[in-house]
């Protein structure tokens, strides 16, 4: 009786196993309009089952290219193994994006269990020598191989992401290299939920209706109705996200409740308490170098910039270098002219970094009859979408149509449909732009499933554009900041970037792109933003539609280098503090704060301004993929500066040169060299003159 009783229980098993997955939407296939996530289904429970079913399918497909009887061929190699994983990755860009958009305990400690387990698979993947030695078969005939050019830059990235993946170490070295990358994993995660946690448990409660002097009377509402939903129910509230720190910055007359909400912002991972990232940032320099050091390289940066246009960290310090003492120069006298006014007004104090804003913003009332609150009512977020649609439809010919039979995530999103002039289905666009306590500061694109043609079979993107910017109060829409404007088109860009992709391979698709190249599509929509001709087809008044007076322009654009020292110095400090953390040459556990205040006074940044991203909060290097990269955007503005320059020379919505930017630029992916698909583009490398001169810095 023993067998029968045991077939039945493996039958319950099988069963059960198949019902299960049946259960889980991440495991089916989406029965969706477009194949889009179904969020409406999923649950958090999903997503752990979901990661090891997903990871033992990857592990299957794998294998079965490993142990091929078959002499290694491209398309037994390569292609194969560009078609697998399908599942792992859309599970991975499921669940990551909504830990970083809609989080909680849960999300966050499902993130920290399946860290490793993904580092661990990876490694796996890469350390295969039975894998690997069929890549490198095919690599070493490349030269014999009839490839087209796509072909050829996939098969250089298996290659390389072996070799830099450790494929060459012995055994002894893998096994210490696997260790360093789970642990790079599990930090990386516990730095950006330390700042997350710490972003929200600040409160700046005001009882007081004296403390609100000089706030405007929306960011006042606003309080009242953060103070509301927070529990403290007559009072005001304002907290460290952007759209209600930076108001109380540029507006409050109350000088030591400046210096309070300006000092929680900047000392965010640095209290010395459970939150506090000090010791992670150090240990993560550390194993970074380490493993640089494993695989051949004399720093991080070096590791990571061989694969990016600048190639060496001495090409990032030599741009960084050039800039740096222009920029300085600049704001050591736009520090001057602030410290004048005080001195005017009769502040018997020296200028500190939680003035700056304040007095800056008076002295651009005074200078040009301009400040934030002047703009807001032209910046209406339907109008400011709206616009950067239009622009969008008058270079490339799409067109965006909101839909509402897709599920989402949570009712701030909205999704659009992108279509050709002609009605062909391009893609889907997800956006999401109000701050809530389960979001990341910030804002970035992603994609849900990215532009793919293998075998002939045509994959449309889903990407996603996410912001914290202004909310609707009570009585008026979302009214955006000139530097909310510049965020929404800058990820706008970054979108298109992904929509408009033409490529047959995921891993070279959309944004998959040297890191100082991929800001050139988001910063190069920047430069519409504020044309004067664009504004006035976009910036109207929210209240009476009135456009924006030629007048208010003019002002705007006289003021466009009013403030560019700070903002440029700002930004380089960042950029030199990332270079200095990833040029290290031997592991070691330094002190952070320390190690911070010598790279400052090295290149001799001004105490009335403070590094744009201290270490302990400095997200991009320390828990996204900006490591001895956030010189990226100074080096994508040289593109996207001299880019631009050839729209002017022609015109703003010159059809040949978008559809020239659209085919080498935005719809070649990661296919070949950066500069050759911008030289193709512009017909000659890019010159810095047009970045000096839109800065100010001639």
């Amino acid at each position: 009786m023993r067998k029968p009783i045991l077939l039945l229980v493996v039958a319950c098993f099988v069963f059960w196993s198949f019902a299960a997955q049946n259960s889980n939407p991440l495991l089916s296939e989406f029965d969706t309009p477009f194949g889009v996530p179904p969020f409406d289904e999923i649950k958090v429970e999903h997503y752990m089952p979901a990661f090891k079913e997903a990871m033992n399918q990857h592990k299957g497909e794998i294998d079965a290219i490993a142990s091929s009887t078959e002499s290694p061929s491209f398309d037994n190699t390569l292609e194969a193994m560009e078609k697998s994983g399908v599942l792992l990755r859309s599970v991975n860009d499921i669940f990551f994006s909504m830990n970083s958009a809609l989080t909680n305990d849960e999300m966050q400690s499902i993130a920290k269990d399946i860290a490793p387990l993904l580092s661990k698979h990876k490694d796996d993947i890469l350390l295969n020598n039975q894998i690997f030695q069929r890549v490198k078969a095919v690599y070493e005939q490349k030269d014999q191989l009839k490839m087209t050019a796509e072909q050829r830059m996939l098969l250089e990235k298996y290659y390389k992401d072996f070799v830099r993946g450790g494929a060459n170490l012995d055994e002894q070295k893998k096994a210490e290299l696997r260790k360093i990358n789970e642990e790079l994993a599990v930090l990386r995660l516990k730095f950006g939920e330390n700042v997350l946690k710490e972003n929200n448990a600040f409160e700046l409660v005001i009882e007081d209706k004296n403390d609100l002097a000089g706030l405007p009377e929306a960011v006042i509402t606003g309080a009242a109705e953060a103070a509301e939903e927070r529990g403290h129910p007559g009072k005001w509230v304002f907290t460290l996200h952007k759209p209600s720190m930076i108001p109380f910055l540029q507006y409050s007359e109350k000088r030591k409740l400046r210096e309070k909400i300006s000092q929680a912002y900047i000392k965010r991972g640095d209290n010395d308490d459970e939150l506090d990232n000090k010791k992670i940032l150090s240990k993560m320099a550390s194993l970074r170098v380490k493993k640089a050091n494993l695989l051949g390289y004399k720093t991080h940066a070096d590791f990571v910039l061989d694969e990016n246009m600048a190639k060496t960290p001495d090409n990032v310090y030599k741009l960084l270098n050039e800039l740096w003492k222009p920029a300085l120069k600049r704001a050591k006298m736009e520090a001057r002219e602030l410290q004048k006014m005080i001195d005017k007004e009769g502040g018997n104090f020296k200028l500190n970094a939680w003035d700056w804003w304040y007095y800056a913003e008076k002295l651009k009332k005074e200078k040009y009859a301009l400040d934030d609150e002047l703009l807001r009512p032209y910046f209406e977020l339907e109008n400011v979408i709206s616009g950067a649609f239009s622009v969008a439809s008058k270079l490339y010919g799409i067109r965006f149509e909101e839909v509402n039979d897709i599920p989402t995530y949570h009712e701030d999103v909205k999704v659009f449909e992108v279509k050709e002039a002609d009605g062909t289905h391009i893609g889907i666009l997800y956006t999401d732009y109000f701050p809530r306590e389960s979001k990341r500061g910030g804002a970035w694109m992603g994609s849900y499933r990215k532009y793919s043609k293998l075998e002939g079979k045509k994959v449309t993107p889903i990407v996603f554009n996410v912001g914290n910017f202004s909310k609707p109060t009570s009585d008026k829409p979302s009214l955006l900041s000139l530097d909310e404007v510049l965020t929404l088109f800058h990820e706008f860009g970054h979108g298109l970037h992904g929509l408009l992709s033409d490529r047959t391979y995921p891993r070279l698709s959309g944004t998959a792109v040297a890191t100082d190249f991929v800001e050139l599509p988001s910063q190069i929509m920047e430069n519409w933003a504020l044309d004067p001709r664009v504004l006035k087809e976009y910036a109207g008044h929210y209240d009476t539609d009135e456009p924006m007076p030629q007048e208010l322009i003019d002002r705007l654009r006289k003021a466009r280098l009013f403030n560019q020292g700070f903002a440029t110095t700002e930004y380089l400090a960042a950029s030199f503090l990332d270079m200095d953390w990833h040029t290290i040459t031997e592991p070691k556990e330094l002190d952070p704060l320390l190690f911070e205040e010598e790279s400052l006074s090295k290149i001799g940044l001004i105490p009335e301004i403070v590094v744009r991203y201290r270490s302990p909060y400095f997200r991009h290097i320390f828990a996204g993929g900006y490591s001895a990269g956030y010189y990226s955007y100074i080096w994508a503005e040289v593109l996207d500066a001299d880019a631009f320059q050839a729209f002017k020379e022609k015109d703003l919505y010159d059809k040949e040169t978008a559809a020239a930017f659209r085919k080498h630029i935005l719809a070649a992916g990661g296919t070949e060299d950066p500069m050759v698909l911008y030289k193709r583009f512009r017909g000659a490398e890019p010159k810095i003159d047009a970045l000096l001169e839109r800065r100010g810095l001639k």
